[in-house]
């Protein structure tokens, strides 16, 4: 009994309840640090700009992607693409500036370019001599 009450307890805590609604598919995702950002790279084939959601919100940024349905009503004699949205959460780092986040969309690939703030850039120091 007392193993019931708690699988009831786990299932009624979600913590983000719009990402299971409907179908959600994890991107992949690679992740590149460059001196001055990091860059995202995450496969959302399908996807047009304008159905692509990013938002900074309490240090995590979310990708929220919608892909509209291909080929309505058609007869599949084989179908192993599944179509359904997008959905990922990365916590970012106080050493990201995202007040300059900035986003790209290009033949099915999304780039997010996080840029680092000034304060954890390395910067080279000038040694002055006689």
């Amino acid at each position: 009994m007392a193993n019931k009450a708690m699988q009831k307890q786990q299932t009624t805590e979600v913590a983000r309840p719009e990402a299971t609604q409907g179908v959600y598919y994890t991107p992949r995702v690679d992740i590149l640090e460059t001196e001055n950002e990091l860059a995202l790279f995450a496969d959302v084939p399908g996807v047009k700009p304008d159905d692509v959601d990013v938002r900074f919100e309490n240090g995590e940024l979310v990708l929220h992607a919608r892909c509209a349905a291909r080929h309505e009503g058609a007869n599949y004699l084989a179908r192993e693409y599944g179509i359904g949205n997008f959905y990922r959460v990365f916590t970012i780092s106080q050493d990201i500036d995202t007040d300059k986040i900035t986003a790209e969309l290009k033949n099915g690939v999304l780039t997010l370019h996080l840029p680092k703030s000034e304060a954890v850039k390395p910067r080279r120091i000038t040694v002055k001599g006689e």
